[in-house]
């Protein structure tokens, strides 16, 4: 996947009035890259714009951008994208009840060792995860995982953990935009 690049970020003042056309495209791209897992896992698989969105907001929402600003949140966002063969994807945790959040993700420390995607060649790429993500006693409401699929084509996404086994198989449209996305 293709990083994004210190020149493909605009002036906060431009993006400002580029942001309802920008945010309305991004919407679109991640519509075909959301998958729902269960009742609280959501997985955003991301691509260059989608990066490129969250570092534009980034800076928008901070009033910043200076060039050290937009190197640091270059840095910072394209270690969520795969490289060769890889796709890079966020896992939301998403419970709005906060005691039994912190119940969940404290239950669920180990789950990133536990994700998985289906390959269509009937293996699996488990999930390669951020361990400063995980701490001693919890895990992070929000995960920056990646897969490496290697030549293969994703085809589904699961879970393993013990009490909580999950297969999910990607609709057409999810396929091919992951399909695009390893091209």
């Amino acid at each position: 996947m293709k990083k994004v690049k210190r020149e493909e970020i605009l002036p906060n003042e431009v993006y400002a009035e580029r942001r309802t056309e920008f945010r309305s495209e991004v919407l679109s791209l991640k519509t075909s890259r959301r998958v729902h897992v269960g009742e609280y896992l959501t997985f955003l698989f991301e691509t260059t714009d989608t990066i490129r969105y969250q570092i534009q907001e980034m800076l928008r929402v901070e009033g910043r951008s200076s060039v050290e600003d937009i190197d640091h949140e270059l840095k910072t966002y394209n270690e969520l994208l795969g490289e060769t063969g890889e796709l890079g994807c966020t896992l939301l945790i998403e419970i709005d009840d906060v005691l039994q959040r912190d119940l969940v993700l404290r239950k669920w420390r180990q789950l990133p060792r536990h994700i998985y995607l289906q390959l269509d060649n009937g293996e699996r790429a488990m999930a390669i995860y951020d361990e400063r993500q995980v701490g001693e006693e919890r895990l992070s409401a929000v995960q920056y995982l990646k897969f490496d699929c290697g030549a293969s084509v994703p085809v589904g996404i699961g879970l393993n953990q013990p009490g909580m086994e999950i297969d999910v198989p990607f609709s057409s449209e999810q396929k091919q935009a992951l399909t695009l996305d390893l091209a």
